[in-house]
Formats: structure tokens, C-alpha cells, sequence
């Protein structure tokens, strides 16, 4: 007797194909039979189980494999906040942790506590937290524990970075970059998938395009890929993209472009370009493995801290706090940020109204959430670097924001293209943090897919689901096929939508019926189960399992 039964689902398998009407059975975590009602339908099936423990009715509702977050930032909040409302809720039943250079492991006692306070904007810095991991493997260790959804890991290149030589802005020497390498290899051997890199964050901010292909390199060859946060998605986009092109062809390394965004006016309309340079690296001369992933929303989301120059960063936050308090570093740093154009702000000057706080880690300085700089500036009768300089300095670098410099045309434009996959890029913390962490999947089925019909809801799916899964290289996942772990989201396709908004951003999907991870509810009837099936998913030789 099956466990579970989807009965009349309309299947969207997560391949591209049309939607077929099938009855769906779960078994021990597996999908055991697929019973299908339409003759000409591409599925595997068989016989449908005579009961089932218990049975959905999903006539008028899409089954669908459970959604890939392809760039989340739940390194913490998955073992803090166990039930993970934020994921579960919009049908992730999958996330890709390590991103953008910066995570906890691998660390020693050293660099754990910087990187704490450095990303404390991120994840927070929860009090009473046991910190009981320093590899990558006692990471996802400590992820097998119990958590709502899976979870993937990157090999952070900027903690690898700092175990090898600190926060200094320059080459590594040999045995610096040796040592790099190995502890890239023990991340991959111990289960990562792949390295990230946060070539906009100290201390990766420092590496040259000669280190990171020689990190790439090893990278390649254990069957992982390398997920770049690159130097720029403003002035220097184009030559951002280029280079992590470059470094794919000379280390053999493939390539997953996170957040892979044109921003700022001087972008405006420019997606083309940038996908032409894509397609040109694809094409059968170059031979390039790429893909990408975007979220559904035109602002971004960050640190306070990151805006400032590379140069002011050096040597790890107590430094950047005492450079703030240096009249000559700060009129320098000013110099950088209004006239220049601030490396830490993608090459271009900041307009202090597009700076709006989401969230800060002193509860005294409440009062500047849902501000932009410019406004916080008037009201104090201040500059904005001013303005800037003492929200960093007061709240000792925890300030995150919302980056208001997206275009809706290259939105639109590059989640076209057949390299495309969906990350939410959300962060959990902070009073007001960007609604994509809470809404990313179903405003691309909703809003985008649905309303807009910028892409198919079978397209839409893909790029969720079996796409990200080819990537990852996940066993049995991404995919309804019969065997494939029981990774599954239902939903109502005529409801479905997101309501976070940037005012009250922690708001659940609504249309999402019941997820499963590993064949166990952990939403039903539209409400958290509590239930914690998720493990870590490492690299093997073959592939990417858990089981």
C-alpha cells in the first residue's frame, strides 16, 4: 500500500515537456508509481497502487518536483529556525548554501568570530549558538541533524582566503595558494558541490584571475563548479562576466553565475549584450559549461558595509572600524564613494537615495529601518557619508540594505535565456529583509509566469527544477520519474502568488497546497508540519545523494 497518492495531479515533470494528468504514488521517500490518464503522455509509469495511506485530490492542481534555491543564504537560519517557513512555504524543498565567498566552514578559531561579525547582516549572530564544526563536513554534519529542507554547500573561497593568509590584499605565495588548494579539495572531498567566490567582499575581493583559475582548477577536477559573485554588476559588468568566462575556459571549470543581474542606469536595456557574451562562450568553438540563476525583483539586497572601497577593508572589520575613525581614511573613503566611484559599489558613485535600510543588528538605531540614506542624512542635518559612516560605525558594520538600482527589461531578458535558473538570494534576517527570501518561487509562477506570460509554467518549472538538479548533478532529483526521491510541491496554478511585499516581507506564498522532502510532508494544507527530513546532499563521484 502506497503512503501517499496524488490523485488526478496535472504533472509538470520539471524536463520542459507539456503537463500530462497522472495519479502520483509515494513510498518509503521514493516515487513508486506514476499512473497516467493522458495515452500520449513521455512518463515512466506504473501499475497504480490499489490504496494508499493517504490520499490528496489534485484535480486542477500542478504536481511538480520541489523547487532548487540555487543561491540562499540559510547557513544559520536552517539549523536556528528548523521549520523553515521562508523555504517550505513557497515549495523549496532544496538550497544551495556557501554563497558569495563567505560562510563557517572551513574556519578555525580565528576566523570564525570575524566572520561572524562580518556576515552577521546576512545570518545574524544568534546568542547561546553552538559553533561545535570547523570543516565542511562537520558543517553538513551538523546539517544532518535535522532541517526542514536539503541543503548543498559551496566551498566559500573567501574563508579558504582567510585560513591561508588572513585579510591582506595581495598574492599568495606558493605555499599560500597550496595551502588554498588543498582546503578547496577537502571541502569537495568532505561533500561540497562546488566553490563559491565574492569578488566584491573582503578578503576575495583581493584575489587575481591567476588564483582563482588555479582553485577552479581543482574544483573541476572533482566534478564541482564554480558560482562567482564577480567583481561588478555596474561599470564594469560586461568585463566582470568576461572574466569569469575566461577563468572557465583556462581551468576547465563549469560555470554558475549567481545573481547574474545588469544593474544601475548604465545598464539599462544592455541584457543583450551580456547574454550574447554568454552564448558566444556556449557556442561549440569555446565549449564553456554556464549557467545562472536571478531572482524575480529589481533591488538588491546586501550590507551597508559592503559600499565601502576594497582598500578601507583591509584587515578585517576592527581595521574598517578604525579607518571610520581616522578623518583622513574618511575623507579618502568619502572621496571613493561620492566622486570615484566606489569599488564596493560596483564602480559607481552612490546615490544615497537608492540606499534604503532593511535591517540593523543595534536595536537602538530601529528608527533608520525603511530609510534611505538621503532621508536619514536630512533628518540628522548631516552629508549621506556621513550619514553612511555613522550607521557603520554605530552598529559596528551589522546594517543590511535594499539596493534600488535593478531594470525590469534585463529582468525580464535574462530570465529568457536557456541558461537560466531561480535563486532567491534572500536574506532571513533584519526588521524589513528582502521579500524574495519569502517569495522568489511563486512570483515567478504568479506574477511572471501566469500574469506576465514572460515564460510557460512548464518553462518556469524547469529553471526551478530539473535545470538547477543537471547543475548540481543530484541523484534522482529534479524530475518526476519513477525512483526519484519524493521531493514534490503542490500547487493551485490559478492562485498562486507571492504576498511578501518590502514592506511587510515575511508573508507566505499563497496557492501552495503540500511539500515534501524525501517523501515526508513538511507543508500541508498550506501550513508548516514541523516535520525535519531535509539532510545535506554531498558530492560523490557519481553524483549528489544524501542516501
Amino acid at each position: 500500500m502506497a503512503e501517499l497518492l496524488f490523485r488526478g495531479a496535472t504533472v509538470i515533470d520539471g524536463t520542459g515537456a507539456d503537463r500530462y494528468r497522472a495519479d502520483v504514488a509515494v513510498t518509503d521517500g521514493v516515487i513508486a508509481a506514476i499512473d497516467t490518464t493522458d495515452t500520449d503522455a513521455d512518463a515512466d509509469t506504473a501499475a497504480r497502487p490499489a490504496t494508499a495511506a493517504r490520499v490528496i485530490d489534485a484535480d486542477g492542481l500542478v504536481l511538480a518536483p520541489g523547487f532548487i534555491d540555487m543561491h540562499a543564504h540559510s547557513d544559520l537560519r536552517a539549523l536556528v529556525e528548523r521549520d523553515h517557513p521562508s523555504r517550505v512555504t513557497q515549495g523549496v524543498t532544496c538550497e544551495v548554501l556557501g554563497q558569495d565567498g563567505l560562510s563557517y566552514a572551513p574556519v578555525d578559531d580565528t576566523t570564525l568570530p570575524a566572520l561572524r561579525r562580518q556576515i552577521a547582516g546576512w545570518n545574524g549572530d544568534p546568542e547561546d549558538f553552538d559553533w561545535d564544526w570547523r570543516t565542511v563536513g562537520e558543517y553538513l554534519d551538523r546539517l544532518d541533524q535535522g532541517i526542514a529542507v536539503n541543503a548543498c554547500y559551496l566551498v566559500p573561497h573567501g574563508s579558504v582566503r582567510m585560513l591561508a593568509m588572513g585579510w591582506e590584499n595581495r598574492e599568495p605565495s606558493r605555499a599560500e595558494l597550496n595551502r588554498m588548494r588543498e582546503l578547496v579539495a577537502q571541502g569537495l572531498r568532505e561533500g561540497a558541490v562546488g566553490l563559491s567566490s565574492g569578488l566584491s567582499y573582503t578578503p576575495g575581493m583581493y584575489a587575481g584571475t591567476d588564483e582563482l583559475i588555479e582553485l577552479c582548477e581543482v574544483v573541476a577536477a572533482h566534478g564541482g563548479y564554480h558560482s562567482p559573485h564577480q567583481r561588478s554588476y555596474g561599470a564594469g559588468a560586461l568585463g566582470g562576466y568576461a572574466e569569469m568566462i575566461e577563468i572557465s575556459r583556462r581551468s576547465g571549470c563549469p560555470l554558475h553565475l549567481a545573481h547574474a543581474t545588469m544593474n544601475f542606469g548604465v545598464n539599462a536595456g544592455r541584457a543583450a549584450e551580456f547574454l550574447d557574451l554568454i552564448d558566444a562562450a556556449m557556442s561549440e568553438s569555446v565549449g564553456c559549461d554556464i549557467s545562472l540563476d536571478t531572482y524575480p525583483y529589481l533591488p538588491g539586497s546586501t550590507t551597508l558595509a559592503a559600499l565601502l572601497p576594497s582598500w578601507s577593508a583591509e584587515g578585517g572589520p576592527d581595521a574598517t572600524l578604525a579607518r571610520l575613525a581616522d578623518p583622513a581614511a574618511r575623507e579618502r573613503i568619502r572621496r571613493d564613494v561620492e566622486e570615484r566611484g566606489s569599488d564596493g559599489n560596483h564602480g559607481m558613485v552612490v546615490d544615497w537615495r537608492t540606499i534604503q535600510i532593511s535591517g540593523v543588528r543595534d536595536t537602538a538605531l530601529s528608527d533608520a529601518v525603511g530609510q534611505n540614506i538621503a532621508e536619514i542624512a536630512a533628518a540628522r542635518a548631516v552629508t549621506g557619508t556621513d550619514a553612511f559612516f555613522d550607521l557603520l560605525t554605530a552598529d559596528r558594520l551589522g546594517t543590511t540594505i535594499l539596493h534600488h538600482v535593478g531594470n525590469e527589461e534585463n529582468v525580464r531578458a535574462i530570465m529568457r535565456h536557456r541558461a537560466h535558473t531561480a535563486g532567491s538570494d534572500g536574506l532571513l534576517v533584519g526588521a524589513r529583509p528582502h521579500p524574495r527570501a519569502w517569495g522568489t518561487f511563486p512570483r515567478y509562477l504568479g506574477h511572471y509566469s501566469r500574469d506576465l506570460g514572460v515564460l510557460t509554467l512548464e518553462e518556469t518549472i524547469a529553471r526551478m527544477t530539473g535545470r538547477p538538479a543537471r547543475r548540481l548533478r543530484l541523484d534522482r532529483r529534479g524530475l518526476i520519474r519513477l525512483g526519484h526521491h519524493a521531493d514534490l510541491v503542490l500547487f493551485d496554478p490559478r492562485t498562486v502568488r507571492d504576498t511578501a511585499t518590502f514592506e511587510q516581507p515575511r508573508q507566505a506564498a499563497e496557492g501552495v497546497v503540500e511539500v515534501l522532502v524525501n517523501g515526508v510532508s513538511v507543508l500541508t494544507d498550506g501550513k508548516p508540519t514541523g516535520a525535519l527530513p531535509g539532510r545535506a546532499l554531498r558530492r560523490t563521484e557519481q553524483g549528489v545523494s544524501a542516501i
